[in-house]
């Protein structure tokens, strides 16, 4: 669009302003019967297409929209009129008036509402006079706005050139808030047309037909702007403006709807995307899609020359549209189909914390089956070792012990075959599994008490003596290395709990913390055992604790978190 124009001058739409204006205020001095007033009103359609804020000035025009200015331009100069002239600018008032609300640098402001003005006493004073002159009132009226339109509104204009001058970023300067626009029109054009009315049904003159319009109008936006908010139990305009402002359309509000429905329903991403886009095809305006994200690709319907290429994240889609889309329907069709890539991608996350859960469900599963093994074969190599001996007692006490650990055996085969079944069989007596456990461990130097008489209560053995295989191998370990140190395993009835208690040393404060939370560095294995104790007891409805941590007191004790009997 007059690519020679040096690129300054396009984007001073201050001087761009000024001269529109001026051309447009010779055309109207001169009126619609001179000669002069076509090519003044050629001259401004020019600079207002290089001033308009709709698009920029210095973009390069495509032949349709040249054919369309063209006609436009020609039509409106073979039947110039007032009635046309009243309707441009009704036009460029609410334009104008829509860049004042886009705009928060106030000379920029001042500016465009001194152009405001200039228009409305231009429209008012000067073109609707002139629809009327055949009127005696009017006649009489235009008479004396001549004066104001040769004097005062030039004036005006040439006052504008003197307000400071702010930058206009590119960005900003094509900023027009529609809804303004559309507004300030509608106000304009009930205010003309109201006069009108007044004149020809009341038989007033113009400026009293003017005058009480104005004050209908005043009256109507007071009584709209008292019940904008609610009040004496009315729940106002403003929510009911603001849902139909928010109403993107029937079709789009169905596809959210189907994609959330979508989403609640369909577990993998793959099934999940081939429905949303199912859904999406149906839209009326597409033609076709088609979609690749990671490894799963697709298409539907049929492709066009107007395609939108839109990608989140590693999900590219492109849809093809039967016609091309507007800028406000590009935006939602953005909205939308970012709603449908956080979905896509939400639906990935979930099936990687299922894998997740899975693989940590088999390692927990396998860590703590890793140290039944590990007790059961210490049991094994502490009755090898009695068996050894050949003493006489020994050849009873491995009678007693082998049924014991071929339970324990079936056990760990059976946790192997379905690790998340905790059924009745590996619930024992109590009564039975202490006994079991202390002669276990009876060639070790371990004092035993039992506080109180064992009542006929079930525990989950495989449980308690994970614990207590644990808690006793490591505070044999210890007595290892400072030796002599006493051992203490205690059963107590009420409140039920089982302490394993040693007599060396404290552990260190830090590893206290971390210690029954999370995998510590331990010196005999992975140091995960008291860690995979302490959630299995957590699943289970127990609580195993550091009870005690000082110099010659050391205990760890399991105890139920709810006193109920199993």
């Amino acid at each position: 669009m007059l690519t020679g124009l040096p690129r300054k001058l396009l984007l001073s739409s201050r001087w761009l302003l000024f001269a529109m204006l001026v051309s447009l205020h010779l055309a109207l001095w001169l009126g619609v019967g001179s000669i002069w007033a076509r090519p003044l009103l050629l001259t401004h359609l020019g600079l207002f297409l290089l001033w308009q804020p709709l698009w920029r000035g210095e973009s390069k025009l495509r032949p349709g929209s040249v054919i369309f200015i063209v006609c436009a331009g020609g039509v409106a100069m073979l039947w110039l009129n007032w009635w046309l002239l009243a309707l441009w600018l009704s036009a460029m008032f609410a334009l104008v008036g829509g860049r004042v609300f886009a705009f928060h640098a106030r000379w920029l402001r001042f500016l465009y509402l001194a152009v405001m003005v200039y228009l409305l006493g231009a429209l008012l004073l000067w073109v609707v006079p002139h629809l009327f002159e055949t009127r005696v009132e009017i006649r009489a009226m235009t008479e004396a706005a001549r004066n104001l339109m040769g004097v005062a509104l030039p004036l005006m204009l040439a006052a504008t050139l003197f307000i400071p001058q702010e930058g206009e970023r590119a960005e900003t300067a094509q900023a027009v808030d529609f809804f303004y626009s559309l507004l300030l029109f509608m106000l304009l054009a009930q205010l003309v047309l109201g006069s009108l009315a007044f004149m020809l049904l009341e038989h007033m003159d113009y400026p009293g037909a003017l005058l009480r319009t104005l004050f209908t109008m005043a009256l109507v936006l007071l009584a709209l702007a008292w019940l904008w908010s609610p009040r004496f139990g009315f729940g106002g305009l403003q929510p009911l403006f603001s849902r139909y402002l928010l109403n993107i359309g029937t079709p789009f509000e169905g596809w959210l709807r189907q994609l959330a429905e979508t989403a609640q329903r369909e577990q993998s991403p793959a099934a999940f995307l081939a429905q949303a886009t199912v859904d999406l095809i149906a839209l009326p305006w597409l033609s076709g899609i088609t979609w690749r994200a990671d490894k799963d690709a697709g298409s539907l319907g049929k492709p066009s020359q107007h395609c939108i290429e839109i990608a989140v994240q590693d999900l590219r889609l492109t849809l093809y549209s039967k016609q091309a889309v507007a800028p406000s329907m590009l935006l939602h069709v953005h909205l939308l189909t970012e709603l449908l890539g956080h979905f896509y991608q939400a639906k990935r996350r979930e099936q990687h914390l299922r894998e997740v859960t899975r693989l940590q469900a088999v390692y927990e599963t396998g860590a703590r089956l890793t140290h039944d093994l590990k007790n059961m074969l210490q049991s094994l190599l502490a009755l090898t070792a009695i068996a050894q001996s050949r003493e006489q007692q020994a050849l009873p006490l491995l009678w007693r012990q082998l049924p014991v650990l071929s339970q324990r055996i079936e056990l760990i085969l059976s946790k192997l075959k379905a690790p998340q079944q905790e059924d009745e069989a590996s619930l024992q007596p109590l009564a039975a599994w202490w006994e079991n456990l202390r002669q276990r461990h009876q060639h070790h130097a371990i004092a035993w008490e039992c506080a109180g008489a064992l009542a006929d209560r079930k525990i989950p053995a495989p449980l308690f003596d994970c614990v207590a295989d644990n808690l006793i191998d490591n505070a044999g370990n210890k007595r290892l290395q400072q030796p002599g140190i006493p051992i203490r395993v205690t059963l107590r009835e009420q409140p039920f709990s089982l302490s394993v208690c040693d007599g060396g040393s404290a552990i260190p404060a830090l590893l206290a913390q971390q210690l029954l939370q999370t995998v510590v560095p331990s010196e005999n294995g992975l140091g995960i055992g008291l860690y995979q104790a302490a959630r299995w007891s957590q699943q289970l409805g127990y609580q195993l604790v550091l009870r005690e941590n000082e110099e010659g007191s050391v205990c760890f004790e399991l105890a139920q978190v709810h006193q109920n009997t199993i």
